[in-house]
């Protein structure tokens, strides 16, 4: 039977870097300091309104943002939103010749099922997806009060299922995901296990899914209560305004999830929107170059290493829209690049006469190109040596291979 199965020899562009930071996070977890405070209290759960109690005022941001990949990046998993095939033999994953995974829809669940030399060995169900979908999801299951990850990631890309990253070539259903990882594909997972308790337990009804509205406004329950019951103002009360922050207080929001490793100092989801982040994690301040980071998962340090964002006040937000999907829209980045970089200021690029009017709808593929991740690499099938992913670059830089590489590319349109 495995010889009938056409091992994938194609390289996987790049991966959701929200899927692929949930994996990294559980691996460097468990190495993290534990946390001497005490965990969230249940109270706490109530100050969220979700984010579907923001239609009401804010349909036009709140409808777009439920396209984005933030907001996608956790959800309860169905049918609506599991991409991977249920059907053979697209849905198996061959470890060797006498084990193999098989994704099944049984009832009104779906599974991931092991079968040795045939027989089935182990299964269990997908209750969570993480990843938005445009280039790969991957999955937890409830196994009592903990979440487990499963064995297998799907690859929107290659339209296949494969090992998740950084999991053995060998079957595996008893990896825990914890609070850190969920931190930054959640808005809120409220821990019920004791502080420093491995693998945590979790509520299973006390959860926000999704890097959603409250994530970046705090919880709005006394927001919504108060404007709800005086519709006429028009002040906004009892809700963060990210737009009022400091350039500090902006990319610490940012930093949680897009600031490489962090150990944390104080438990998961206790940092709000607006907080120190130094309050709440240790902070590596060792100066690396931009070289040494890798692309993946660390946005803000190589970020921070261009000369963009030394000479200037840019933040984040002033490369990207957090209520929009612009998922490769080079042109409306570009455009945002020359706000600083125009020839009005002489700052505008000097290979603009080799590279003709496409200079206006490009500056990402020359200066922000997609790298190899040192830290994210998948195995696929039928092979043995991992894969790496490729992802943008956020050092912005002159990259004299990449600009070689555009510039052959825009002579042949």
């Amino acid at each position: 039977m495995l010889k009938k199965i056409r091992y994938s020899t194609l390289i996987i562009a790049g991966l959701l870097a929200s899927a692929c930071l949930f994996v990294t996070c559980v691996e460097n977890e468990q190495h993290q300091p534990k946390a001497p405070e005490s965990q969230v209290t249940e109270d706490h759960y109530k100050e969220f309104a979700g984010s579907a109690a923001c239609a009401g005022c804010h349909r036009d941001i709140y409808q777009n943002h439920l396209k984005t990949a933030h907001y996608l990046t956790t959800r309860h998993a169905d049918s609506s939103n599991i991409l991977g095939s249920t059907t053979p033999p697209q849905n198996s994953f061959y470890f060797n010749p006498s084990v193999y995974l098989a994704v099944e829809k049984r009832d009104s669940l779906t599974y991931q099922v092991e079968y040795v030399n045939g027989a089935e060995q182990n299964r269990a169900p997908l209750n969570i997806t993480v990843g938005s979908g445009k280039r790969g999801q991957t999955f937890l299951y409830w196994y009592h009060d903990k979440l487990l990850q499963l064995p297998l990631t799907y690859f929107t890309e290659l339209h296949q299922w494969t090992n998740s990253p950084g999991f053995s070539n060998r079957v595996i259903f008893r990896r825990p995901a914890t609070s850190r990882c969920l931190e930054c594909h959640s808005t809120y997972f409220r821990v019920t296990s004791a502080a420093g308790a491995e693998p945590e337990d979790f509520s299973h009804t006390q959860i926000v899914y999704g890097v959603d509205c409250e994530k970046c406004h705090g919880p709005a329950a006394r927001h919504v209560a108060f404007h709800q019951a005086n519709p006429t103002e028009k002040t906004a009360r009892f809700i963060i305004n990210p737009r009022n922050f400091s350039r500090a207080q902006s990319l610490d929001l940012c930093r949680l999830c897009h600031g490489g490793r962090l150990s944390k100092s104080k438990p998961s989801f206790t940092f709000q929107a607006g907080d120190r982040l130094a309050n709440f994690f240790a902070l590596d301040t060792t100066a690396k170059s931009a070289a040494d980071l890798d692309v993946h998962g660390n946005q803000y340090g190589k970020l921070a290493s261009s000369k963009c964002f030394a000479m200037s006040q840019m933040t984040c937000l002033s490369c990207h829209s957090p209520h929009e999907n612009e998922t490769g829209k080079t042109q409306l980045f570009s455009q945002r690049c020359m706000t600083c970089h125009n020839e009005q200021h002489g700052t505008f690029c000097k290979a603009k006469d080799r590279v003709g009017p496409a200079i206006k709808t490009n500056c990402i593929d020359c200066h922000m190109p997609e790298e190899r991740s040192r830290s994210i690499m998948v195995l696929l099938q039928g092979q043995n040596i991992p894969t790496a992913a490729t992802m943008r670059s956020h050092f912005i830089s002159i990259y004299p291979d990449a600009t070689k590489a555009f510039l052959n590319k825009t002579r042949r349109k």
